[in-house]
């Protein structure tokens, strides 16, 4: 029985796979994970349906996290997907829009799952899990 339940875990386990690695060349993989309290002053934005808050020191360049709706929130790393980092690869939010744009370039890239706007660009945003726990959302890789 022990050998059966050994055989199990194993296929299991293999079956595994990391969906939240990308295999960027331009971005590192780094580990991400914070929580944020909903309650706190600098989480207010998460509190409407089409809010944000970014929080600047986690991540490669930030992290920025929306509230779609219906406990459904999304976060995103907002370094530039689709080239080496340099200094203006950082993607912007503006309240109201669909969409992160790269000050780089201007490409733009959805707030919903990440995916450019420019069918020609290879990379999504960096996405991050979200788990949300009472009052609490819990951020990480």
């Amino acid at each position: 029985m022990k050998y059966l339940i050994l055989f199990f875990s194993l296929i299991f386990l293999s079956s595994c796979k990391d969906d939240f690695v990308d295999n960027n060349k331009y971005l590192p993989n780094i580990a991400v994970n914070f929580s944020v309290d909903l309650n706190l002053p600098e989480a207010n934005g998460l509190l409407t349906v089409g809010g944000f808050a970014k929080f600047p020191d986690k991540g490669i360049r930030g992290v920025i996290v929306f509230n779609n709706g219906l406990d459904n929130y999304v976060a995103f790393d907002l370094a530039c997907p689709h080239i080496p980092l340099q200094d203006c690869s950082t993607m912007t939010f503006n309240q109201g829009d669909l969409f992160m744009k790269c000050i780089c370039d201007d490409e733009k890239f959805s707030k919903l799952d990440g995916s450019p706007l420019n069918p020609n660009i290879t990379y999504a945003a960096r996405m991050y899990l979200v788990e949300k726990s009472g009052n609490s959302l819990f951020i990480h890789n």
